[in-house]
């Protein structure tokens, strides 16, 4: 014999939900929301005929906590943002900054005087001014033709013919 269920579409809703919400705790099961993670450092590339001139906006960053190297055409720039003490007075409505150690490698397109990098830290901004090296930057070259006559012609021809 067959039984005739009523149905109810709140609890169907609540069995939705009761699976989502395992399947998150599974999902974020042993997470440290305190721990530090590793983000990724956003970068402007700028190529003139001279060099590149790279830029990276860390605020609140100090100077002496970042590794800059130049190598095989790769440029490395690492550091890391310590976090302040979590405030023991009250607790955190919003908490966005970013904090963690960070890493990020480019490869540049052409070789680099590596004994001439510059680097500066201003504002929160670090910018680095790699020069290009002789090899690399573009050359003019000038055509040349042989055995083509210039034909010179006076205002005063054109006018005789006329």
């Amino acid at each position: 014999m067959f039984q005739i269920m009523r149905r109810d579409p709140f609890r169907e809703l609540m069995n939705i939900r009761s699976m989502m919400d395992r399947l998150f705790d599974s999902a974020f099961a042993g997470w440290d929301l305190d721990t530090r993670f590793e983000w990724e450092l956003p970068l402007d590339v700028v190529e003139n005929d001279d060099e590149y001139v790279v830029e990276a906006s860390l605020p609140g960053m100090n100077p002496d906590d970042l590794e800059i190297t130049y190598s095989g055409n790769t440029l490395t720039i690492k550091g890391e943002v310590k976090s302040e003490e979590e405030s023991k007075k009250g607790r955190y409505h919003l908490r966005e900054r970013r904090y963690g150690s960070f890493c990020r490698s480019i490869t540049l397109p052409s070789t680099v005087k590596a004994d001439e990098i510059e680097a500066r830290y201003e504002a929160g901004v670090l910018k680095l001014h790699l020069p290009k090296a002789e090899e690399a930057k573009p050359k003019r070259i000038a055509v040349k033709s042989e055995g083509t006559k210039m034909i010179e012609g006076k205002v005063s021809d054109i006018k005789s013919k006329n």
